[in-house]
């Protein structure tokens, strides 16, 4: 049996742990507001700019509108993009990507090429160690994340595309539902998919849309715009994870306080009763002792 000192010590243990669980979840609770604000300000934007592409792509009618990016062609080498955190303690948030990072490496074994990339250390550290060759590692993008830093990503995956080095990139990250819970989605970033592909009949909901003038023409419109959807999809899919982060990690924390409460509450109790036990058997020893004196 644990003496009364060896149970003080663990108790002073857990509460120490306790106030740094609470701690790391009010920090995640607040840098989770902001992240959350975020991700919700950047969906409504990054849906319509997909729209918008559909609907150009849809009314081009006998213009013959084209994009490299837009342009599928047979995939025979892939580029991976593996979206992690920095640190953890973020309950099963990297674990989960992490395992459907490999799950999708597995499946497309038949592929001539698949390379991979990482943004975060956690993914980095875990594949490395498993001798998994990655072609580049964006570390500290998180610490300097905006929508700059995630178009220069873009741009140089972008290169990579067009210069035939890959037919496809996707990226595999947590999509954020809510505080508590996270959706690992793999998406297709190149070539882009929208809602529409050109030369396409316009769909019932754009033929009831009213056309536009495009100044200087469609082409130049299409031009300007696919790239900077690309950008916009990378960051937020950043977006998706560092909210996901945080509100994983907040879950995570008050799970290990209220477990870490529920351990001081069995441990005091264990105390007192070890303490209740060595006072009785002080007390029988007293009277033993003085029984043996008559």
């Amino acid at each position: 049996m644990a003496s009364l000192r060896d149970i003080r010590k663990r108790i002073r243990s857990v509460k120490n742990t306790r106030q740094i669980t609470k701690a790391m979840k009010m920090v995640s609770a607040a840098k989770l507001r902001k992240a959350q604000d975020a991700i919700l300000a950047a969906r409504p934007y990054a849906t319509m700019l997909d729209q918008i592409i559909s609907d150009l792509a849809q009314r081009s009618g006998g213009e013959n509108l084209s994009h490299p990016l837009l342009t599928a062609r047979p995939v025979r080498k892939v580029e991976l993009v593996l979206l992690t955190s920095d640190r953890g303690l973020a309950g099963g948030f990297n674990s989960n990507v992490i395992r459907r990072a490999n799950r999708f490496l597995y499946e497309n074994t038949s592929m001539e090429r698949i390379q991979l990339s990482t943004v975060g250390r956690k993914g980095n550290d875990f594949f490395r160690n498993r001798g998994q060759a990655i072609r580049k590692d964006f570390g500290g993008l998180y610490q300097r994340l905006s929508y700059r830093a995630a178009a220069d990503v873009a741009e140089e995956l972008v290169a990579s595309y067009l210069n035939g080095e890959v037919d496809a990139v996707h990226i595999v990250y947590n999509e954020f539902v809510t505080a508590i819970t996270q959706k690992v989605t793999v998406a297709q970033l190149l070539p882009l998919q929208t809602l529409g592909a050109p030369g396409q009949a316009p769909s019932e909901g754009a033929s009831a849309l009213v056309d536009f003038k495009y100044e200087p023409d469609r082409q130049a419109v299409l031009d300007r715009l696919v790239p900077q959807a690309v950008n916009i999809k990378l960051y937020r899919a950043l977006l998706e994870s560092v909210a996901s982060e945080h509100g994983a990690r907040m879950s995570a924390m008050e799970n290990a306080t209220s477990n870490a409460s529920d351990m001081i509450a069995n441990l005091t109790l264990t105390y007192n009763r070890t303490r209740q036990a060595v006072i009785t058997k002080e007390l029988m020893e007293i009277v033993s002792g003085a029984e043996a004196l008559k």
